[in-house]
């Protein structure tokens, strides 16, 4: 299993940028996949989509502006940033959850993912 992070950028205050994660090893459907954002020494949970499930909302500051979507014709899951804001600035990454919950999200935990990607750099400047 690999998960590769993609389109992270700089961007200023109000814009947008789009994240990508490709998978490959597994297909999407098989296990559910989340975004993560590293603030110091953690990693927050910020949204997990699930082909059975649906789309699970974690972090209250980014709901209606970011959004998560998956194409699993190409395996791939994105996270659509709209209305960026400095406090955003952060390396975003992707895993899949534990082999435990298949096709489920879990509980906003970053002990409950794993297969983490190697992250994607964001900085919004103000």
């Amino acid at each position: 299993v690999q998960l590769v992070e993609s389109g992270g950028g700089s961007v200023q205050t109000g814009g947008s940028l789009r994240l990508s994660c490709a998978a490959s090893g597994f297909t999407l459907g098989d296990y559910a996949v989340g975004w993560f954002r590293r603030v110091g020494r953690e990693r927050l949970a910020l949204s997990c989509i699930s082909k059975s499930d649906g789309i699970t909302e974690y972090l209250d500051s980014v709901k209606g502006r970011f959004t998560i979507s998956a194409d699993n014709q190409k395996n791939i899951v994105y996270l659509q940033m709209d209305r960026l804001k400095p406090e955003d600035t952060a390396v975003y990454y992707c895993a899949t959850v534990l082999p435990y919950y298949g096709d489920t999200c879990p509980r906003a935990m970053e002990a409950d993912f794993t297969s983490w990607g190697q992250g994607t750099q964001v900085t919004v400047s103000s």
